[in-house]
């Protein structure tokens, strides 16, 4: 169980920002598309990722002038990423070690799409609940 599949389930669709965009700029796209977290892309490859963690860490001490600020300045650097080839527990594991919610996918240098932990427990729920159904059906054919 790879990557790869979550992608095929969800999509590739890649929502993203670029390091010179202000914070507010990102965080209405956030709001827009109802997500947690962009990639932050430059020349086409993931230089970090900008999630709410970041604004919240930005406005922590009542500072607004953040808002006006470039994404650079208060993204997470360097971004961690996985490929289509990473098992679904590694990047669990990833995410668990690293205390991070999201993860862009990467080939070729190029972002192709992103995973959330959400993503990745579904997918583990689903398939341990088809094992476990597969698992009734044969004993009861027994």
């Amino acid at each position: 169980m790879t990557i790869a599949a979550i992608l095929g389930n969800k999509g590739r669709d890649v929502i993203y920002v670029s390091p010179t965009q202000t914070v507010a700029e990102a965080i209405a796209l956030l709001a827009k598309h109802r997500i947690g977290a962009v990639p932050v892309i430059d020349g086409g490859a993931v230089v970090g990722v900008f999630s709410e963690r970041d604004v919240i860490h930005g406005l922590s001490d009542g500072d607004t002038t953040t808002l006006q600020r470039a994404v650079s300045e208060t993204m997470t650097a360097p971004a961690h990423t996985v490929t289509l080839a990473e098992p679904v527990l590694a990047a669990l594991s990833l995410m668990t070690r690293r205390r991070i919610r999201h993860l862009p996918v990467v080939e070729d240098g190029r972002v192709i799409g992103i995973v959330s932990i959400g993503d990745l427990v579904k997918y583990r729920i689903e398939k341990i609940e088809a094992d476990a159904a597969a698992m009734r059906e044969y004993i009861q054919q027994a």
